[in-house]
């Protein structure tokens, strides 16, 4: 019983371990979003933190297209982001630390 116990100990640390290094390098990953045909372009990094906007100078005279564009831009920078950690979450669960294949 107490190997057991160990095993799933050891087990624990490497999840632990493993999910640590996905997070830092999740971390470092940025995501790219463009609208309008690339006059909107939004960076964000792994944490969902935004980075960066870039505005083409045209649509600076057009606040309401200006406006859609960010929140399009916005919204497919953040899914980006939340697929990401979800791909990262799936992986974090490999079959070979059950000894599984």
């Amino acid at each position: 019983m107490f190997d057991k116990l160990g095993d799933i100990g050891k087990l624990f640390e490497q999840m632990q371990e493993k999910a640590k290094k996905l997070q830092e390098e999740q971390e470092q990953q940025i995501f790219t979003a463009k609208s309008g045909g690339g006059m909107v372009q939004v960076s964000a990094n792994g944490k969902g933190e935004i980075i960066d906007i870039q505005i083409d100078d045209s649509l600076l005279e057009d606040k309401e297209s200006l406006q859609i564009l960010l929140i399009s831009a916005l919204n497919d920078v953040l899914k980006m982001v939340e697929e990401n950690r979800q791909r990262s979450a799936m992986n974090l669960f490999d079959p070979s630390m059950f000894g599984k294949e």
